[in-house]
């Protein structure tokens, strides 16, 4: 049996969506994700240049749209400096929302999802209001609650160039009617100042992305020296604990790999991180034996069964019918001492 940290199942966080199936960051990809079991569905956010809030991977989106195509938008092509690193290409906050809207995308690894193929050249950009609205509306149709988990994306580089992506989030949250602790809304962000910034606005939860190496940009901007392994030690779990609710962590800190893509014994960063009360949401899964660690190839059900019994809190997917069935299947094996009504309707 499962101790679980809380009396509820795993949450099935669709990564971009389905973006297994359909091109990431698209209408199409978050309502399959809905219709394949999904509870959260997770838009990266970044802005226009008139300040809307969109979902795209990145803010350089030759990679994910046909914008190389579009003759009139060539002068806009230039090189920056985003999180330190030199970025050649078009970039959201160069367009305005009407610009970006005569774009199509495109599915950004077409080589390992050469079936998404087909599916380029057909979906707009969603706006995060178009992506709410979605939500709201397929969680009255299924009766099921969609809940909605946004990132901002290069918040210190966005607040730079005065187009700050916090302002913009929490006046559409509140417009929408998202408020308090219990909202079907969690906020994350690879950063740490902007989460401390937002855990004094509002008490929607929030989520430090951890990942499994270097450091925070922000901490990079403000020559602090800590980096996302201090982060993820007990006493770095106590500190996130002061301004979110839950962490986002690259999985191989919770099961790291050999040389050999082989894994090792789990971590205890688990425990450690529900021990300071944080909940622990897992990225990012995917079927593709690329992946995959070699433990599981072929097999990334065993994976997602592996990390479920180790008592994560919720995983990110880009196949949440495959996250779906484990958690189904281990739901009444494992996850309590007392029954739990199904989660899906």
């Amino acid at each position: 049996m499962i101790k679980r940290f809380t009396n509820k199942p795993p949450i099935i966080i669709a990564h971009r969506g389905a973006s297994g199936y359909r091109p990431e960051h698209t209408l199409a990809a978050y309502e399959l994700a809905i219709a394949l079991g999904a509870d959260y569905i997770e838009p990266d956010l970044v802005s226009t240049k008139d300040g809307v809030l969109i979902a795209r991977h990145e803010n350089e989106i030759s990679e994910t749209t046909d914008v190389a195509r579009h003759t009139e938008f060539a002068h806009h092509q230039t090189t920056k400096i985003i999180d330190g690193e030199l970025k050649t290409g078009w970039f959201t906050e160069d367009f305005t929302l009407a610009e970006l809207k005569t774009l199509r995308t495109k599915e950004r690894i077409p080589q390992l999802r050469p079936q998404n193929i087909l599916y380029d050249g057909f979906f707009e950009i969603p706006t995060f209001q178009e992506i709410i609205d979605l939500a709201k509306e397929k969680s009255a149709k299924i009766n099921r609650q969609i809940g909605i988990y946004p990132e901002t994306k290069h918040p210190t580089y966005f607040k730079s160039i005065g187009l700050p992506l916090e302002t913009a989030l929490l006046a559409t949250l509140t417009a929408n009617g998202y408020q308090g602790a219990n909202a079907p809304v969690f906020i994350q962000s690879f950063e740490v100042s902007n989460l401390q910034d937002l855990s004094t606005k509002t008490d929607l939860p929030l989520v430090q992305l951890l990942n499994n190496t270097g450091k925070p940009y922000d901490f990079v901007v403000n020559s602090n020296d800590q980096t996302y392994a201090d982060l993820v030690t007990a006493s770095g779990l106590e500190e996130i604990a002061k301004y979110a609710q839950a962490i986002g962590i690259h999985k191989n800190l919770l099961v790291s790999r050999d040389s050999t893509g082989k894994l090792l014994s789990p971590t205890s960063l688990i425990i450690n991180a529900h021990a300071s009360n944080l909940l622990v949401h897992a990225w990012t899964f995917r079927n593709e034996d690329h992946f995959l660690p070699l433990d599981f190839q072929g097999n990334p059900q065993g994976e997602y069964e592996l990390f479920f019994k180790l008592g994560i809190d919720g995983v990110f997917s880009d196949y949440p019918d495959t996250a779906y069935t484990v958690n189904e299947n281990l739901r009444f094996k494992f996850y309590s001492d007392s029954p739990l009504p199904p989660s899906h309707s």
